[in-house]
């Protein structure tokens, strides 16, 4: 019996992805060169990795041109949302403050920085009332 897809792309999947959200969609080489470009694979490895991401259906692939173009099946942002949540959960015991502040204490934070979350903090204040 297969494995249930993991809930969240493992290290070398989002380096995929990350390449897709930026570049679109592309072809197996252009993503092989890319990762090449800081990390030592062969090409049959990012192969089989985009096959293993097919299934997991983190992209999807073009079928209909040769060479095939795969583009990302789930947007950055949602990635992201899911990663978090999960993250929040199983290390913060679902307490949203508690990421914060561990986040915020544990990096000193530029004053662009502070200004961006205070100013985020107003705007959902003022949607409360």
């Amino acid at each position: 019996m297969p494995r249930p897809a993991p809930s969240q792309p493992t290290e070398v999947e989002l380096q995929i992805l990350r390449i897709l959200w930026e570049a679109g969609p592309v072809t197996v080489r252009e993503i092989h060169n890319r990762i090449s470009e800081y990390k030592e694979t062969n090409y049959a490895t990012t192969v089989k990795m985009l096959v293993v991401m097919l299934e997991k259906q983190l992209v999807s692939r073009d079928d209909s041109i040769r060479p095939q173009v795969y583009r990302a099946a789930v947007t950055q942002a949602t990635t992201q949302r899911k990663m978090l949540n999960d993250l929040v959960r199983k290390v913060y015991d679902g307490s949203t403050k508690s990421l914060i502040m561990q986040a915020l204490s544990s990096k000193k934070a530029s004053q662009e920085d502070i200004d961006e979350i205070r100013n985020l903090l107003n705007e959902m204040d003022e949607n409360t009332k």
